[in-house]
């Protein structure tokens, strides 16, 4: 390249100077692109500084990360929380409103990143006009018609506001809730719903997430709650926890103690009393091979008796949904071991 801007300077000599001007400012450009975008490049979470920038105690390397900076000799932390990555939560006015939405959550098929339009008022409260409500009506009706891409996301949408419900009914942690959710959507990924109600698969989602909790809840507080029958959540059940392999261990009378002695409101005696009764009954394996929920009405009404208080074998039997003959003979079962 500079063999050719000698010739043309030998041919021209009046353009000599300004040739010779060109070339090194050629030379500038192209050692600039070199040094400055290639060499100081960086990422936004992770970089190196420069060698001018250095350890003010040991004149160490020093690395910038999204959380702080540090000398990866001595260790100095030179500064932190540089940037905040999370989301802000605080409000900023009377109202208290987010400058962020929801957090994302697999109840929703959209993952909670749904549009809300309004209706008769704006942001700040102010009545809307008459053109303007029409128009809102129009874009809430296209909004709805185009909410779901294809059938598979409107079943999608159909189970888990069943699951919501569900756990609603029940009572459960928006954990549980969760792992319900995730169960369901699992289970349409493995395509288990053909020929198999979505009703009744957001059912059996529900009951595994509690069993995989080790919650103490039966077919029949599922089969209350859910629009299906109990054969066709046992069904879809023992398609979810042979298909997806659940992690659910079987459940114990001890699990179902506090349940229950909390709906019959006896004392913390009795209550400890009773599961000792099964935690006892458990490792004799006289529990085996019997609903969980029966041999713990057995054990609260024997600890019932020997702590003096009197409780009812009808009454002990309406809550754990069983007869009176089944709670006798389980008690008696318990006498057997002589605990």
């Amino acid at each position: 390249m500079m063999e050719l801007w000698e010739q043309l300077a030998f041919i021209y000599p009046s353009m000599g100077e300004g040739l010779a001007v060109l070339a090194s400012s050629l030379n500038t450009v192209r050692t600039m692109a070199t040094r400055d975008i290639y060499e100081t490049g960086f990422d936004e979470d992770v970089r190196t500084e420069s060698s001018a920038n250095q350890c003010p105690e040991c004149d160490g390397r020093v690395t910038t990360n999204a959380v702080e900076t540090i000398c990866e000799d001595c260790g100095l932390v030179i500064d932190e929380q540089r940037i905040d990555h999370g989301p802000e939560w605080r409000g900023f006015d009377v109202d208290e409103r987010e400058r962020t939405g929801a957090p994302l959550t697999a109840a929703r098929h959209d993952r909670g990143l749904s549009t809300e339009i309004g209706r008769g008022t704006d942001a700040n409260g102010n009545e809307l006009s008459g053109q303007k409500r029409r128009r809102l009506a129009r874009m809430r009706r296209e909004q709805t018609r185009g909410r779901f891409q294809s059938k598979a996301e409107r079943n999608l949408a159909h189970g888990l506001s069943e699951v919501r419900r569900i756990s609603s009914a029940l009572e459960l942690s928006e954990t549980t809730r969760d792992q319900a959710c995730q169960l369901f959507r699992s289970a349409q990924n493995e395509d288990l719903l053909q020929g198999r109600s979505i009703e009744a698969m957001a059912a059996a989602s529900v009951y595994g997430a509690c069993r995989c909790n080790e919650w103490p809840r039966t077919l029949d507080d599922i089969t209350e709650s859910a629009r299906v029958k109990q054969s066709r959540v046992t069904n879809a059940y023992t398609t979810l926890n042979t298909e997806l392999g659940l992690p659910a261990q079987p459940m114990t009378p001890s699990a179902f103690v506090p349940r229950l002695a909390s709906e019959l409101d006896v004392s913390d005696q009795i209550q400890q009393r009773a599961r000792q009764l099964a935690e006892a009954s458990e490792s004799a394996g006289a529990s085996t091979g019997v609903r969980p929920s029966r041999f713990a009405a057995a054990c609260l009404y024997k600890a019932g008796c020997e702590q003096g208080q009197l409780l009812t074998q009808s009454a002990v039997a309406e809550v754990a949904n069983v007869s009176s003959a089944t709670v006798r003979t389980r008690r008696d079962t318990l006498d057997k071991l002589a605990v």
